[in-house]
């Protein structure tokens, strides 16, 4: 039973998300920005987490405030769903390549956010979206989920890529941190007894 959905209202996005840590990567993403849908499907897929996303935002204005609006939805989604985070194995790390690009993603799921964010992107806009907000939601969603996450893109050339094989890694390292360790199911996976 770790789901949870969250609702974010404010003047410049009306979200509602929901999620399912224990899915089978099932997804109805629509934020009005089609690539970054396009991410948040691929985030699903790849992490089993089944998630369902609606968000309406001041998007005449730009993108900003629904990607990373989004970001702190599916982040406050995931801490809920993971409660006292009882028995996850805590840590996760993908090496994912993507045609010429090669990008590694290590993550803690600690409930101590911080993210580290070495991507450089070629190009100013992916579609009609600025490169520069996908730091953002990796921000947004790193401090609202209680992550610790390192993105590094060791190389590459094509930003679709890119920014895709960070939203696959993302997927793989959490689907690896947040699963359930049966060796020690009733525990939390700290020396402090809690995170």
């Amino acid at each position: 039973m770790r789901k949870a959905s969250v609702e974010r209202n404010t003047k410049e996005t009306r979200i509602a998300g929901s999620l399912d840590l224990d899915g089978s990567g099932r997804y109805d993403v629509a934020t009005g920005i089609g690539f970054l849908d396009h991410m948040l499907e691929q985030l699903s897929r790849h992490s089993l987490i089944d998630i369902d996303l609606k968000a309406e935002g001041d998007l005449h204005i730009d993108y900003h405030h629904t990607t990373e609006d989004s970001g702190i939805v599916l982040g406050q989604a995931l801490s809920q769903a993971l409660g006292d985070r009882k028995g996850i194995r805590r840590y996760g790390e993908a090496l994912i390549p993507m045609d010429e690009t090669l990008t590694r993603v290590a993550l803690d799921a600690s409930n101590r956010p911080y993210l580290i964010w070495k991507v450089a992107i070629p190009r100013d806009k992916l579609g009609s979206m600025d490169t520069e907000l996908f730091k953002e939601w990796f921000q947004a969603f790193a401090q609202h989920g209680g992550l610790t996450l390192h993105v590094e893109n060791l190389y590459g050339e094509n930003s679709h890529h890119i920014v895709e094989s960070c939203f696959k890694g993302l997927a793989r390292a959490l689907r690896q941190a947040i699963e359930l360790d049966p060796r020690q199911a009733e525990a939390v996976p700290s020396t402090k007894g809690s995170l």
